[in-house]
Formats: C-alpha cells, sequence, structure tokens
C-alpha cells in the first residue's frame, strides 16, 4: 500500500492584510472571505501558499529550482521552458502544463499533475470588518484615499501529498522543511508581514488515502485547541501512532490529552518534523534525513 504524509498547520496569531499582490485599481485593499454559518472568515489562497513554498526552495535549493521570482523586475523565469519533474524539485511537487498545438493543430500539451496538494487556509477567528484609512492631501489632483482590510487571526491549513508519485521520493523531506520555515505567503505587497509558519503542527505518516486531520484547530479562548483531533483518537478512525504533534499546543492541556493517547508529542514544531522524517526513513521513504 503507498504511504501518504499529511500535515495541519495553524499559524501564529498576528496582523493578515490583503494577500492577493496588485490592486485593482479602487481605493480598497479587500480580504478574501467566506462564510461559514453566520460569520465571515478570511482565507488565503493555495496559490498564495504553494508560492511561499515555491519561495522557500528558491531560497535554498535554488540548484534544483525551475521556476524563479525576479523581484526587482518583478518576473518569473524559467531555467527550462520544457519543464521536467527529473530535474527540477518545483516540477515535481507542483506540476506545470504547456499548453500548445503540434504542426496539424492537433493538442499537444504537456503537462503534469502536482504531487502536492494544498487547501485554502481559513482563520480561526470571524471577521468583524476592521479597516485602516490613509489620505494624502495635496494640489488638486494628487489626493489619494486609500483603505486596508486587516485581521487579527491565526489561519489553519492542510497539505497532502503521497511521496511514491514524486521522481525522488526525497524531495518529500525537503517539503517538511519547507513547510516549517515558509514565510512570503500572507501581506499587502511589501508593507506587511505575516508570519505563516506553524505555531503547531499535526503530520499524519498512514497508508490511509484520507487526511481526516484537516480542521483539527479551533479557537479556545485566546488560545487554540484540538478537540476533533482528540475525538478522532478516541474513535479509533486515526491510529495515535500514526501521528506526530509538536508546537505551542503540546504546552496546554490539549497537549497532556495527547500525550495520555499515546500521540508522539514534542514541544517544538522542528522537532515534529524530525521525527516525521525518521518514519519516512524506517518506512524506506526517505533514504537520509538532511535538513
Amino acid at each position: 500500500m503507498s504511504i501518504h504524509l499529511f500535515a495541519t498547520i495553524v499559524t501564529p496569531t498576528a496582523v493578515a492584510a490583503n494577500n492577493r499582490g496588485e490592486g485593482d485599481g479602487s481605493t480598497l485593499a479587500t480580504l478574501q472571505t467566506i462564510t461559514r454559518g453566520n460569520d465571515q472568515y478570511t482565507t488565503v489562497s493555495a496559490d498564495a501558499i504553494r508560492w511561499g513554498l515555491r519561495d522557500y526552495f528558491q531560497q535554498h535549493v535554488p540548484e534544483i529550482v525551475n521556476r524563479t521570482f525576479d523581484p526587482d523586475g518583478d518576473l518569473y523565469h524559467l531555467k527550462d521552458e520544457k519543464c521536467s519533474a527529473e530535474k527540477f524539485i518545483d516540477d515535481d511537487l507542483f506540476g506545470y502544463m504547456d499548453a500548445k498545438r503540434d504542426k496539424d493543430n492537433n493538442n499537444a500539451t504537456v503537462k503534469r499533475r502536482g504531487a502536492v496538494e494544498v487547501c485554502r487556509a481559513v482563520s480561526l477567528d470571524p471577521y468583524w470588518g476592521d479597516v485602516a484609512f490613509g489620505s494624502k492631501g495635496g494640489a488638486k489632483g494628487k489626493t489619494s484615499i486609500h483603505q486596508t482590510q486587516m485581521h487579527l487571526t491565526a489561519y489553519q491549513y492542510t497539505v497532502a501529498l503521497t511521496p511514491e508519485t514524486l521522481k525522488y521520493r526525497d524531495r518529500a523531506g525537503l517539503l517538511l522543511d519547507a513547510l516549517v520555515g515558509i514565510r512570503h505567503v500572507g501581506g499587502n505587497h511589501s508593507r506587511f508581514l505575516y508570519e505563516f509558519r506553524p505555531e503547531s503542527i499535526v503530520l499524519r505518516v498512514t497508508t490511509d488515502p484520507s487526511p481526516w486531520i484537516m480542521g483539527c484547530f479551533e479557537r479556545v479562548g485566546d488560545g487554540v485547541g484540538c478537540q476533533e483531533l482528540e475525538r478522532l483518537i478516541r474513535s479509533g478512525d486515526v491510529a495515535a501512532d500514526e501521528l506526530f504533534v509538536g508546537g505551542k499546543i503540546v504546552k496546554t492541556p490539549y497537549g497532556d490529552n495527547l500525550n495520555g493517547l499515546g500521540i508522539a508529542v514534542f514541544d517544538g514544531v522542528k522537532a515534529a518534523k524530525e521525527a516525521a522524517k525518521k518514519k519516512l526513513v524506517k518506512l524506506g521513504i526517505l533514504e537520509v534525513i538532511a535538513s
């Protein structure tokens, strides 16, 4: 049976703003929102998260990255326009598509489905409409007004990978490194920094093709809880020995409960990541552990 790797991440709580890049010409920089029940929650696209992972690889393993971003020219560059999952980690993990026709006008599209699946990140807290307002006076025609929607919240999202679908399975270890080192995801142009790394993380290494751990974190008071994760373990739907939990959640009563259920818990996110790597080595997915 195939081995699957799942990770659910909850970020630190911070002030988030528009993550969509260039504005549409209006004076309001909006957040993307989604409705759940009677409340609206802010959301960050899977594309933005994938961009952040690409940026990590560009900074740390540039020799095996095909698509790179030049911030000075605001342009993307490809080392090889034909793309190659064997040569490049980003082509392997995230896939590609070159839509084209041959000389007889037949479909000659070359594509690869991305091995990594990423869901949208959703805020733990409802969005109540906080807006920053700014204006600049001056001569006629030079007055400017701008508004920026902001949200003090944490975000939760899940990533899935079946390592055997990769050309080189050791790249699963590099993905784990990227998940705990991700940076450029949230933020309005260069004016905002939102720390998108895990404050707490749940990793699952399993033969079960379904993650089950999506949405397992929830807001509890000013902190974060994981009552749903406890329920999944007690019900037998998720085996305790498949899970590695690390980060701030471990220092809460929920962490004590998880430890009592037989789950491997770690004070640090990075320690949990390394433990998951060791499990992948034991299963023959990774050959070596390297960060």
